[in-house]
């Protein structure tokens, strides 16, 4: 399947991880990201964030460069970076040693540590695993055209998601060449790489490199 919340995430590496086991796959947390954030951020150490404006929770060592927005709900972790032009719209749980990065945007996402989003990418409705990386330009596209519910495709596979909005689900370690679009639903394997300017839909397996549609080879075991 290797689309399941076990199968992408090392759950240690977020605080939502408790939130994140009890769903089967990842699209079925999205729903319930504001309402997390704003339960976690009522527990947060005041010693430890900043609490600059309601709902929204910034931690002390965490680096802000100016001219950005933040809107709440929102928690930014330990040592994160927000860079200039940023905008998260909210419901954006950013976890511990991250960057967004300039004219960056973020919506109802969760980035796990160490996730870095770094030039011009659009981030929706979407959950990034441990270490994830997107390239400059590279986005989550979350709508469909039609306008129809999010179904994923995995090997003649169909799973309806019953979201109108879906981004991707990028397990650890993923890397997204720069100026890729993935689509509604798309869902990449752990340590896996997709090429730039690629289009991706469906999903990509676990240790595998994303050239094309219908050319997706098996890592070569360097070890």
């Amino acid at each position: 399947m290797n689309c399941k919340v076990t199968d992408l995430y090392d759950l240690s590496h977020t605080v939502a991880g408790d939130y994140l086991k009890g769903f089967t796959y990842p699209w079925e947390a999205l729903e319930g990201i504001k309402e997390l954030i704003l339960k976690i951020g009522a527990t947060l150490s005041p010693e430890e964030y900043d609490h600059p404006e309601e709902d929204v929770w910034i931690a002390k060592d965490a680096k802000r460069y100016p001219n950005n927005y933040i809107g709440g709900p929102c928690i930014i972790g330990h040592e994160t970076e927000v860079r200039p032009g940023a905008f998260v719209r909210g419901s954006a749980l950013v976890g511990n040693h991250c960057v967004v990065g300039n004219s960056t945007e973020l919506k109802n996402v969760i980035l796990f540590d160490n996730v870095q989003v770094p030039h011009y990418n659009y981030v929706g409705d979407s959950i990034l695993g441990y270490k994830a990386h997107m390239g400059a330009g590279s986005i989550t596209s979350n709508v469909k055209a039609d306008k129809k519910l999010v179904v994923i495709k995995n090997e003649g596979e169909f799973i309806e998601t019953g979201r109108k909005k879906v981004g991707a689900m990028l397990g650890d370690f993923a890397d997204i060449g720069c100026n890729t679009v993935l689509n509604p639903g798309t869902v990449i394997g752990r340590n896996s790489n997709v090429y730039p300017v690629s289009c991706v839909r469906g999903v990509v397996p676990e240790n595998s490199i994303y050239k094309e549609a219908r050319k997706i080879v098996i890592k070569e075991d360097r070890g």
